[in-house]
């Protein structure tokens, strides 16, 4: 209970300093608040969202994976090695071959994290490491065109046309961020298995005394987090229509630091999905506010570590009990 009303708080000042920078973005910059570049947010940052998700899970259980946009890339390229040898497949076919290939990767990080009992960020680095090697070696950096028509066909899902003649839509990644979106909601809010990852992650001994199968969560938790890497990587390559072995290299940190904004704890057991969302919209918003002003994009980085630290030294402390301690010292 204590964990749930710190998350609403840190869930709703996020939304008011959100609320607040849209307004004023939207008064500095004719261009922010149209209906163009609001779809153009949700298109750009529909990966990162899908990774977030997937991460959030990971957080929860008290683990760190940095290693999942690596393991997106390389279920790119062994998607459509696989896709090539059955003559092509379709979108069914496609989700499911990246979905195995991605859940596969993410629990090779679960099995020597359990198994050799390793700290998560040790076995994701040397992972991020070694998939990123094999993925070049094998690739050798070229870039594969030749994908099947289903994979390159553009599928919007809505789209408008302004009286100027702008266009704005919304792709199929959006789509499929909603879905993975409200999957990971129903995972861990409604389900049995989902309170016991906020458990185990709060506490691993006394879950672990008290039956929580500590194997179980943790594939559970690196199982899903492929899950969504294969999916964005399915994602990814539809948006640009070609599998780029590094395209998605560097992303890592953005995607952190949006879900620890968004309130999600990096010792777990603690995170919820708005949080994640709001986090991943904060970023995208101030990315997107910074370039239409003209900024520098080096100052989002420092930007986005400065307001990292804020969130992390502010997350315990109750500013409404201050205000009204302070209220009774001046009295």
């Amino acid at each position: 209970m204590h964990n749930l009303l710190n998350n609403r708080k840190t869930e709703i000042r996020l939304g008011i300093v959100l609320l607040a920078m849209i307004v004023g973005l939207s008064l500095g910059s004719d261009s922010f608040f149209t209906l163009n570049n609001l779809t153009s947010l949700l298109n750009n940052n529909a990966i990162n969202l899908i990774w977030a998700v997937g991460l959030l899970v990971v957080l929860i259980a008290g683990g760190i994976d940095i290693s999942f946009a690596v393991a997106s890339s390389v279920v790119q390229y062994l998607a459509v090695q696989v896709l090539r040898q059955i003559g092509g497949g379709d979108w069914v076919t496609g989700i499911v071959v990246c979905g195995v290939i991605g859940i596969a990767l993410g629990l090779v990080n679960m099995f020597f994290i359990y198994r050799f009992r390793i700290v998560s960020i040790v076995v994701t680095i040397a992972t991020y490491n070694a998939y990123f090697g094999l993925l070049m070696f094998f690739s050798k950096g070229r870039n594969i065109y030749n994908l099947p028509d289903w994979l390159t066909d553009r599928v919007v899902m809505f789209e408008y046309e302004a009286a100027d003649g702008t266009w704005s839509e919304l792709t199929l990644a959006v789509g499929a961020m909603v879905v993975c979106v409200v999957a990971t909601w129903l995972l861990i809010q409604r389900t049995n298995l989902g309170r016991q990852l906020y458990a185990f992650g709060d506490n691993p001994e006394g879950a672990r005394r008290a039956g929580v199968n500590v194997a179980a969560m943790q594939a559970l938790a690196f199982g899903w987090m492929g899950l969504m890497a294969g999916i964005a990587g399915l994602m990814q390559a539809n948006i640009v229509k070609e599998v780029v072995p590094n395209a998605l290299i560097g992303r890592e940190m953005d995607v952190l630091a949006a879900i620890v904004l968004g309130g999600a704890r990096l010792g777990g057991g603690k995170g919820t999905v708005l949080g994640c969302v709001l986090g991943v919209m904060f970023v995208a918003v101030t990315q997107n506010g910074l370039n239409l002003l003209g900024v520098s994009p080096f100052a989002f980085k420092m930007i986005i570590g400065g307001a990292i630290l804020v969130a992390i030294s502010t997350s315990n402390i109750d500013f409404a009990d201050l205000f009204r301690r302070r209220q009774e010292a001046a009295k």
